[in-house]
């Protein structure tokens, strides 16, 4: 078996190490001996999504976010129906409110987004608090840790579903305790850390979800050695737990 894995402005989008996230899915599918071929995907480089098994995007500030807005935008269309087909896909922070339908920033200028979940996210303005610190959030794929840090708060539209519920940190918005969102087989996250590498359970969700996709409900994973990702895990969760429970 094989597995394509398109990293979408990996140059660009790379906040917080968000570039671990490939090499987490490669590692783990290599150590099970299925061939993990990444992707780079650039501004203006040709990609077909329906070609790939897995797509990846990053974080990035507003800047960032506007130099690709425009590229990505046209990519919209294409990357909705692949999702919509299945495709698994993984978008944090900066590439998470893009695949919304649109980022306000504190000065009310948009950057518009493609729309693959139904979220909008707004700058509540220059003097704001940022939400910043470790993370822990329960998810359908068990509990996730990570580390946020972004001033724009995201509200997801009715019947939007959520990655998963806050334990400890902000989430989506400092308000409503709901952390992401997932459409199908594609989840957006504000966790970056980076995430997968201590979040082994998801990252193997991720891949199962693309294999399958590809060669049928029959594909199962082998379990891996994850002392080192679990020390990791519950190191960022221990963090996350310490600063939750110090008054305010």
């Amino acid at each position: 078996m094989e597995l394509r894995v398109a990293h979408l402005y990996p140059g660009v989008m790379n906040l917080y190490g968000d570039r671990g996230n490939a090499l987490a899915l490669r590692t783990r599918a290599e150590r099970r001996g299925i061939a993990c071929t990444i992707i780079p995907v650039n501004i203006g480089d040709p990609f077909d999504p329906g070609a790939v098994d897995l797509l990846l995007i990053g974080g990035g500030q507003d800047r960032e976010q506007r130099r690709i807005a425009p590229d990505l935008l046209q990519r919209g269309p294409a990357i909705r129906e692949a999702v919509d087909a299945g495709l698994p896909a993984l978008a944090v922070c900066g590439g998470y409110q893009l695949f919304g339908h649109r980022y306000i920033d504190h000065d009310g200028s948009i950057i518009p987004g493609i729309g693959v979940f139904d979220l909008e996210t707004r700058h509540p303005g220059p003097i704001a608090d940022r939400c910043i610190g470790d993370v822990v959030v329960e998810t359908p794929f068990g509990e996730v840790v990570g580390f946020e840090n972004h001033g724009g708060r995201t509200y997801l539209a009715p019947g939007q579903e959520p990655f998963g519920a806050v334990v400890a940190g902000f989430g989506n918005n400092a308000a409503d305790r709901t952390e992401g969102a997932r459409r199908g087989n594609a989840i957006g996250t504000y966790l970056h850390g980076s995430l997968l590498p201590k979040n082994p359970a998801l990252a193997d969700a991720l891949i199962l979800a693309a294999l399958r996709r590809r060669y049928g409900d029959r594909v199962t994973l082998p379990p891996l050695d994850d002392v080192a990702a679990l020390r990791a895990h519950e190191a960022a969760r221990a963090a996350a737990l310490r600063r939750a429970r110090r008054p305010a």
